[in-house]
């Protein structure tokens, strides 16, 4: 969620107005979700009153300390299903009561479960609450008359696609429905196409190859995939990526390709302890072979690159234990 939209949200609340938000400020309310849409958003920011101003001030200090966090939202379309719902015979149990109320709710809750809330709620809220740290979809149908919805304070990682095969245009897909930020390059715009790319950015270069890809600049903290149809324009690109200093490269191919790509990288330049850090082939191995199998592998090895990268040891070795694998 942006910086600007919450600041817009505090000040009309200042002056004792409804915020006005755009779906597209908050848009897990444009996602189709049952219940989640642009009446819903309204009806949410209708309820807000200066007593909602720490936790909306709480998810500002988040933005700015880059802490991994979230915006979430109660959003009630049945009153008295929602105070009355009770536990099922398979979940955890959580008392007698079900939602503190029947009216929309805004709260922060960031990855260590600090919960800010300007009003008081059930245990039953709380868990769902907490359980936005594992997606904005997490347990929504679990209780009756109500649903949750949630807006992640921190950026997402930009994945640069280099090369728009038809490997990467399943990346594409299921990378941003995991929450990265997708790019596309190529140079054929027949390739880098909104039917074959709806939801990345898509950018085609001038030219022949990639002999343009120099134009373009990439972040420290940005993940590379080098997918280049044919493989034809691997060397290029992962030369562009190794001298951008990028968190993560990762290449399709077998071991022959790779060695001719190897001669080729570092007669541009590239050292034998950069090409180490370019991982290949790219992906998780568990036996991918057609195109949407392969890109399932790379994204499932992107989201473990992500995940390592956001969490300390100490973190990740509690995640572990608490799913029996410590």
């Amino acid at each position: 969620m942006r910086r600007e939209a919450l600041e817009s949200a505090i000040e009309a609340i200042e002056r004792g107005e409804a915020p006005v938000l755009a779906l597209e400020d908050v848009p897990a309310f444009s996602k189709g979700r049952p219940h989640i849409d642009a009446a819903a958003l309204e009806e949410l920011l209708a309820s807000l009153t200066e007593d909602d101003l720490p936790t909306l001030r709480r998810a500002l200090r988040a933005i700015d300390e880059g802490d991994i966090a979230w915006l979430g939202f109660k959003l009630v379309f049945d009153e008295d299903a929602a105070v009355t719902n009770v536990d099922n015979e398979v979940t955890r149990k959580y008392g007698e009561q079900g939602s503190a109320d029947g009216r929309p709710l805004v709260f922060f809750c960031n990855d260590a479960k600090e919960v800010v809330c300007s009003r008081a709620y059930s245990p039953r809220d709380l868990f769902q609450m907490k359980d936005v740290t594992r997606g904005p979809s997490m347990h929504t149908e679990q209780f009756d008359g109500l649903t949750w919805a949630s807006a992640p304070l921190f950026d997402a990682v930009r994945v640069w696609l280099l090369g728009a095969s038809d490997v990467a245009s399943y990346v594409a897909r299921y990378a941003g429905q995991v929450g990265f930020d997708v790019t596309v390059v190529d140079y054929d715009p027949a390739f880098v196409s909104a039917q074959r790319f709806p939801d990345a950015r898509r950018i085609v270069l001038d030219g022949e190859g990639f002999s343009q890809i120099e134009v373009l600049k990439a972040d420290a903290a940005d993940y590379v995939c080098v997918l280049t149809r044919g493989h034809m324009h691997d060397p290029e690109s992962c030369v562009w990526a190794l001298r951008h200093g990028v968190h993560y490269v990762g290449m399709m191919g077998c071991k022959g390709k790779n060695e001719a790509v190897f001669d080729l990288v570092t007669a541009n330049g590239v050292t034998e302890e950069q090409w180490e850090s370019v991982k290949r082939p790219i992906g998780l191995s568990f036996g991918a072979k057609t195109p949407a199998e392969l890109a399932i592998a790379i994204v499932a090895e992107l989201i473990d690159v992500r995940y390592r990268q956001r969490y300390s040891e100490e973190a990740r070795a509690k995640h572990e234990r608490s799913l029996g694998r410590l």
